[in-house]
């Protein structure tokens, strides 16, 4: 199965139905169910916003379906969608930039496993 591995707090915020769209500088045309991993990196300035604590890393998290792309082509397009994509306007965004719109997040027990770059093959049975 597919997976992709995310930083947290956005694993978790994705996990928990809050984060409805996952942005990359990368389109892709796959479209359907794929793991969400959390990375072994943290965005520190985004857990101390979120006062968040405790998430688990280089794990995977649970299953998604990608059902659209959004492209973003400026800070203004962005900031339409920002409660979705959990972003701020003063962070450096290059355009264009692509909204993965994920539906249907499936909370399993976390398993440890190593991530990758990208949408990669997870041969976990999950």
């Amino acid at each position: 199965m597919k997976a992709l591995t995310i930083k947290q707090p956005y694993a978790h915020l994705i996990m928990n139905g809050i984060k409805t769209i996952e942005l990359r500088s990368w389109n892709t045309k796959f479209r359907g169910e794929f793991l969400i991993h959390s990375s072994q990196k943290l965005d520190m300035n985004e857990l101390k916003l979120k006062k968040l604590v405790d998430l688990e890393t280089g794990k995977i998290l649970g299953k998604v379906t990608l059902i659209d792309i959004k492209k973003y082509n400026n800070l203004k397009e962005l900031m339409k969608d920002k409660n979705k994509c959990q972003v701020r306007s003063n962070k450096k965004w290059k355009f264009p930039m692509y909204g993965f719109v994920l539906t249907n997040p499936k909370k399993i027990k976390p398993i440890k496993y190593k991530g990758n770059l990208g949408f990669w093959n997870c041969t976990q049975k999950i």
